[in-house]
């Protein structure tokens, strides 16, 4: 095919060479000279690009005649029947095995969840995925307790828990059997980093990474009370469980990595807090495929000599950047802060005692619903818009845990929302590379050089070649309004 999910051969060719995850499922490479077919994140050699091929689907590959890879299993890429199981059942319990749901209970007890028999479930695994719940939830638990192992000072003990094991002593049979080594063997020797109500983890990054960049972007679109930016570190509060929790996020620039401080948070909630982190600060990112990908355009190459780590930097929070999108409309960042805040102020759960300078929780969709829509001080329509949100987050017609494309379409079929708002939650709160609001009328300004902001349809055409890492060109495009005459 020429074109896959909206990508022209060129895009394709630059998702290929990228292995990047997040269009793991979206696409799948062939190659003619060996029949088979891929994943694009699959660790086997770069082909020439003649004999590539690329299709949505596993199953338009293979009926094209080619033979799944056994390395990368396309047959099990996400969005593939090996994902979805039969009636989205194996889908709902690899979501729900990812978020812990074998940490505290039994395969019987989420078979139950999910409408089967616990034998059942395991039989959809093996055909599908190729392995037991148990072995997938085992190896998503000791690769994160690795990490703690490397990184942190936490007991075995804490390590245990964190990483979802109910005994120490199995822990340490399931570690000795993967690794070989005992966990107490493997810990490496380590400056303290932890006292007792604190811990550190290391988010590593493929360098250059634009810090500076990262906390101007957050300082201007900063909640007072939930968010705050100084000279060095982004600090908020978070929501863990029934308990908050405070981060702070540092730049080690000789480790090449983000130091995550995490404070008063039982080692259980570290998993979740750990991966939203990299998300946000998009610590995955390879910005030598995004240079050459980008500087096919004399602007946007221009853009990256001179800020050359610049990251998508995202959200905490989809509901909070949903709330910020509906205020902002695209405006300015800075304007929507004083609404953002008051909402806060006015619904958000008051703590406090947590950390220095933050002082609330972003209020939940059920807490937005309760606050009076005077003491909000929002218009009438805006105010309906904001409830129609949340109505529809907490009634689940918006699901955050389901795929970018069903989110945005869920997001814009909000009275008051709109594509460009949908876009800028994806781009920010979903991580989506390829996300670019086009309607933003500051990214017209800033990838624009006349006097008059070009038009989405114009805009819409020259981001074509960008794909696909749009979302980068936007945060160029962004920065370039904001560093111009007319941004300031």
């Amino acid at each position: 095919m020429e074109s896959v999910a909206g990508l022209n051969r060129r895009a394709l060719e630059r998702v290929r060479l990228s292995r990047d995850a997040r269009f793991d499922g979206k696409i799948f490479v062939a190659v003619s000279s060996t029949h088979i077919y891929c994943r694009p994140i699959c660790p086997s050699p770069t082909s020439r690009p003649k004999n590539v091929h690329y299709y949505a689907t596993a199953t338009e590959a293979a009926a094209a005649g080619y033979r799944p890879c056994l390395r990368c299993r396309p047959e099990a890429a996400p969005g593939s029947p090996a994902w979805l199981g039969t009636s989205a059942v194996v889908r709902r319990a690899l979501r729900l095995i990812r978020d812990g749901a074998l940490d505290d209970e039994s395969v019987d007890e989420l078979a139950e969840r999910l409408g089967v028999g616990a034998r059942h479930l395991t039989r959809l695994f093996a055909r599908h995925v190729g392995a037991s719940p148990i072995a997938i939830a085992q190896t998503r638990r000791l690769q994160f307790a690795k990490r703690l192992l490397d990184d942190t000072d936490l007991s075995i003990t804490q390590i245990a828990l964190a990483a979802g094991y109910g005994s120490v002593r199995r822990f340490n049979h399931c570690f000795l059997d993967v690794y070989g080594r005992a966990p107490r063997d493997l810990r490496k020797r380590r400056a303290v980093t932890r006292r007792a109500d604190r811990v550190m983890l290391r988010l590593s990054y493929r360098p250059p990474f634009d810090w500076r960049h990262a906390l101007d972007f957050l300082a201007a679109r900063a909640i007072a009370g939930v968010e705050h930016v100084d000279a060095d570190s982004y600090s908020r509060l978070v929501r863990v469980g029934e308990s908050v929790a405070s981060i702070r996020v540092t730049h080690a620039a000789s480790h090449r990595c983000l130091e995550l401080w995490v404070s008063d948070v039982e080692p259980g909630a570290l998993f979740g807090i750990v991966d939203n982190a990299k998300r946000m600060f998009d610590v995955a990112a390879d910005p030598g495929q995004t240079r050459e990908a980008l500087s096919v355009d004399a602007q946007l190459g221009a853009l990256l000599r001179r800020w050359p780590g610049t990251r998508i930097i995202g959200a905490w929070d989809p509901f909070e950047c949903a709330v910020r999108a509906a205020v902002e409309q695209p405006a300015n960042a800075a304007a929507a802060n004083p609404v953002l805040a008051r909402i806060t102020r006015v619904a958000g759960l008051r703590c406090p005692d947590i950390a220095p300078g933050l002082t609330h929780l972003f209020p939940t969709p059920d807490e937005l619903l309760r606050a009076s829509g005077r003491s909000l001080g929002l218009t009438t329509s805006r105010l309906a818009t904001l409830h129609a949100l949340a109505r529809a987050v907490r009634d689940g017609s918006i699901d955050w845990r389901a795929s970018a494309d069903e989110v945005t379409t869920a997001l814009a079929a909000v009275p008051g929302f709109g594509t460009w708002a949908a876009q800028y939650v994806a781009l920010r709160a979903l991580g989506e590379p390829d996300s670019f609001p086009l309607e933003d009328v500051a990214l017209r300004r800033g990838l624009n050089e006349a006097a008059a902001p070009m038009s989405t349809l114009q805009l819409g055409r020259r981001s074509e070649s960008w794909r696909p890492w749009r979302g980068y060109a936007a945060m160029l495009g962004w920065r370039a309004g904001e560093h111009s005459p007319r941004g300031r």
